[in-house]
């Protein structure tokens, strides 16, 4: 499998933060707040408490700490890892199979000082052994050369396996930076 070269930067539209801290999240990154908010892992007592759309929520919620942890490991324990999950990050081509996903996962990971994920509007439904999140994320990033800032519509769908609630589906897309409509 030949490996696709990222694009610089995403075809969507960012927001470009200005370097320096002036922000309350340009001082978390900078180091002077320091505290990041992980998902701890549910223990199997607990599973057995929790409602399937607790542990899809639960799950999701891993995710995301794991992206902004930077934590490939643990993004990789989240995943099915065969050639049915798939990924569409926004303003990139569809990912098909764990390995593509796996790789794009590590060039993010490896090309980012920092992210931070605040998400809002988080729905759950589960179906039998299929659970899906949608969600509205606003994501921060730190490059060496900067900031960027951008606010995707998500939708993960998890697929229950040997117990585990496992990502086999993320798709993102960028929501409009502009609240008017563009239809007439």
């Amino acid at each position: 499998m030949a490996i696709r070269p990222l694009p610089a930067t995403p075809s969507f539209p960012i927001r470009r933060i200005p370097d320096g801290p002036k922000t309350p999240f340009a001082l978390f990154l900078s180091g002077i707040i320091t505290s990041v908010r992980v998902a701890a892992m549910p223990t199997n007592a607990a599973q057995g408490k929790q409602t399937p759309e607790e542990l899809v929520r639960s799950a999701n919620q891993r995710f995301y700490a794991a992206f902004e942890a930077l934590d490939l490991k643990a993004m990789e324990d989240l995943w099915a890892h065969d050639e049915q999950v798939q990924c569409v990050q926004p303003g990139w081509e569809l990912l098909l199979g764990w390995e593509e996903v796996r790789e794009r996962w590590a060039r993010i990971f490896k090309n980012t000082k920092r992210v931070r994920v605040a998400l809002s509007g988080v729905w759950v439904r589960v179906e039998g052994n299929v659970g899906w999140v949608a969600c509205t994320a606003r994501v921060t990033t730190a490059f060496a050369e900067g900031f960027d800032e951008a606010t995707v519509q998500a939708t993960n769908i998890f697929v229950q396996r040997s117990g585990q609630w496992l990502l086999v589906s993320h798709h993102a897309s960028p929501v409009p930076t502009s609240l008017q409509s563009t239809v007439q």
